[in-house]
Formats: structure tokens, sequence, C-alpha cells
């Protein structure tokens, strides 16, 4: 973008954002490409100063998750400038989150650097830049503009843009007046009604959008936008497999179709938007908040049982005589469900076959006392018993002796009689 039409020139190396040094200078002169990824994006990026400027404007900055694009104005020494300290500014004051109105502000303070450099004679007055930010965290992207460098989002392979254009021929469009294609060709194009570095008051568009797994974000300066259609780039950005042959890619295309502007691209695709991580966390607190009530349940019932258990008592029988056992009978996985409480000099041996047969199987009793009771009555019952036996066996040997009182015959009566 400029303000003024410079005379075709052999093209020079670009003087990009800080740190452009670093940039391995690919392919044709004039031309940088960086790349990166990390666990949640990937990104690349292309500048080239075009096929008839005879200096690059255009800076960007890659700082995942922050990502700039600024088209400079105001001829050499002047656009590259302003665009420079644009990126620089909004690297150093834009937020640590997705946080769309910090974004602005810092796109704000970028526009009042560039005011104050042309003051302290920096650059060269007049001179300005667009600013097109965004910074992606997750699934959430907030997106700062100001100008005509754009933003737009590849989501199923429909390429949508996201910003509007602060520029004349826009608002002819918006009115109608032209078409999009049209604007391209329009004369006026290079006009723009919104820029960093005229107006202390300017301020900046911005919003926060959901993106997803497999969305392609696209920053690109008017190079590139008012070279081609968006259903060109659209065909390019779908058809090309990673961010830096989508930027590459995407530069050939205004290249191509002229390169009568300094064209930038910055590519980033979305690999992990974090929804599925967040959703094995729910899943994996739900499943915790299940596994705690299951076990609140769990305790409650062991518990209950427990208090049943204890409340529990029965007779039965230990090394032959009849026991005190407070629980249930039996037991679960070898762990017993009574305790011995105490034993009894009853011998189940003295008791009817049929309360012995009880006693093996557990005679339940409401208590200890309870217990106690039927036990004094078992001895009662074994000492009746043993009476009446007693009373029995007295019986039968009284009648079985003879009667001293009766006279006994003697022999000679009994041979008499015989």
């Amino acid at each position: 973008m400029t303000t003024e039409e410079l005379q075709p020139t052999a093209p020079q190396e670009p003087a990009n954002a800080p740190g452009r040094a670093e940039m391995p200078v690919e392919g044709r002169a004039g031309a940088d490409a960086v790349s990166g990824s990390n666990e949640f994006i990937s990104w690349g990026s292309r500048s080239d100063v075009g096929l008839v400027r005879g200096h690059n404007e255009d800076s960007f900055l890659l700082r995942a998750p922050l990502f700039v694009v600024s088209d400079g104005m105001g001829g050499h020494a002047a656009g590259e400038i302003a665009s420079s300290i644009a990126v620089e500014t909004i690297g150093e004051r834009a937020p640590g989150t997705a946080d769309d109105v910090l974004l602005g502000a810092a796109v704000e303070a970028a526009n009042l650097e560039v005011m104050r450099a042309a003051e302290e004679g920096v650059g060269k007055p007049g001179m300005g830049c667009t600013a097109s930010a965004v910074l992606i965290e997750k699934n959430r992207m907030a997106v700062a503009h100001v100008g005509d460098s754009r933003v737009y989002v590849l989501h199923h392979g429909t390429l949508v843009r996201i910003t509007h254009d602060h520029s004349y021929v826009e608002e002819l469009v918006d009115s109608g007046q032209i078409t999009a294609d049209e604007a391209r060709m329009h004369p006026s194009r290079s006009i723009i009604t919104r820029a960093l570095g005229s107006d202390p008051d300017m301020y900046a568009d911005h919003f926060s959008l959901e993106v997803n797994d497999g969305d392609r974000i696209i920053l690109c300066s008017d190079g590139l936008s008012s070279m081609i259609s968006d259903s060109e780039m659209e065909t390019v950005a779908v058809s090309s497999a990673t961010p830096q042959q989508a930027a590459d890619n995407l530069v050939a295309a205004a290249l191509t179709a002229g390169g009568s502007d300094n064209v930038t691209v910055v590519v980033v695709d979305v690999l992990n938007d974090g929804l599925a991580d967040a959703a094995r966390r729910r899943l994996l607190h739900r499943a915790a908040g299940v596994s705690g009530v299951i076990a609140a349940v769990l305790a409650a019932v062991v518990l209950v049982s427990f208090a049943f258990i204890r409340g529990e008592w029965y007779l039965g029988i230990d090394n032959g005589t009849v026991a005190i056992y407070r629980g249930i009978k039996g037991d679960v996985f070898g762990i017993p469900l009574s305790e011995l409480v105490g034993t009894s000099a009853v011998s189940i041996t003295d008791l009817p076959a049929s309360v012995q047969d009880q006693l093996e199987d557990g005679i339940r009793v409401q208590n200890e006392q309870a217990a106690l009771e039927t036990i004094e009555s078992y001895h009662d019952q074994i000492y009746q018993e043993q009476e009446r036996a007693a009373q029995i066996a007295q019986e039968v040997d009284s009648e079985g002796a003879p009667d001293e009182g009766a006279r006994q015959p003697d022999d000679a009566e009994a041979e008499g009689g015989e």
C-alpha cells in the first residue's frame, strides 16, 4: 500500500519486522519465508516485494500465538518504518490471552507510536500503515484490524473474509455502487479511510470468534487481495497441504496476476482447538464424580451393613458347647461376619436333636441378654430332663425289687407243693 506511485526498479531485499535478519531468504530476491508450529497451531509466511515496487513496505510478526501483518505507506524509508514500528508495538502490547479488547488497544497504541516517531524525525511526516492482528488461544481467536489488510478463515473448504476494509472502494461496495471484483481494479482502490499514523483518535475494529481443528487462518496485505479474487484464494488455500505451501502458493498467484504491489501472506492452521481435551477432562471429572458417588454409596452400604451385622446375635456351637455370637453366621470372601462373644457349659449332646440342628445353622436371638436367657433355659431343660430321668430310674428300680414283708416259701414247702 502506498500513497504515491513509484517507478519500477530492481527488487530490493525487504525491510521487515525485527528478526528479519534471521529469516531465511528463499527463492527470488526480495522474498522472506518463515514457518513454525507447536502442539496447537502450525504456521507459514511469505513476503515479496512484487514485480513493480522498488522496495517492500510490508512487515509481519510471527510470535505464536500472535500474528500480525502491516502494510506501510509513505514511500521509501517511511512505509516500511511505519509498519515495522506497528508490528513491534503490537507485539509488545498484545495480551497473553485471546482478549480482542486488549488486542485492539495494542493496535491503537501502535498508532500513537507511529505518530510519535514521525514527530521525532524517525521516518517521514505523513507515514502510516495498516494492521491486521490475530491472537489464537485454543478455540478462541481475537482479531484487531485497521486499514485494508485482511483476515480470512478457511472453514471446511469455504473461505470467509472476517475483516472489513477501511477503504473508499469498500464503501462503494457496501453501498452497492460497484462489485467486489470491480473494487479490485478500481482506480481509487489505494485510498484507505482509516490507518495508523494520521489520527490520534483512530480506533481499531476488534472482535473474537471461535476456530476449530482444521481451520486455516490467512492474514494478507492488499498485495494479495487486490490481485486475485477470494474464489481464487480459496482454491489455492484448499489445495495447499501445509501453511507454508499455502503462503508460497498464494504469493505466487499474486505475482502471476501481475504482482503490482508488495504482497505478504501469513497462514495459520489450527491443529488442536482444545475442545477434545476439555471434553476428556469433563469426562474424567464426571467419572471421578460418579466414582465418588459410588464410593460414598458403597461406604454407606458398608456402614449400614456393619451396623446391621453388629446389631445381630445368635446362638451357635463352639467346641461342642452352646456359644453366643455377635453378627451373622457366614462369611464374605473368607471374612467371617460374626465374632464369638461368650461360651457356656451347655453341651449340645444334652439337647434335643432338633435343637442341635438349629444350633448348627445358628439360632437368632434379639440381643446378648436374650442369648443368656436362652442358655439358662437350656440349663433348666437339661436339669429338668435329668431330674425326670432320675425319677424314672428310681421308679423302675422300686418296681423291680422284692417285697421285704412278704413270706418266701422254703424249699420243703416248695417240694411238698410239687
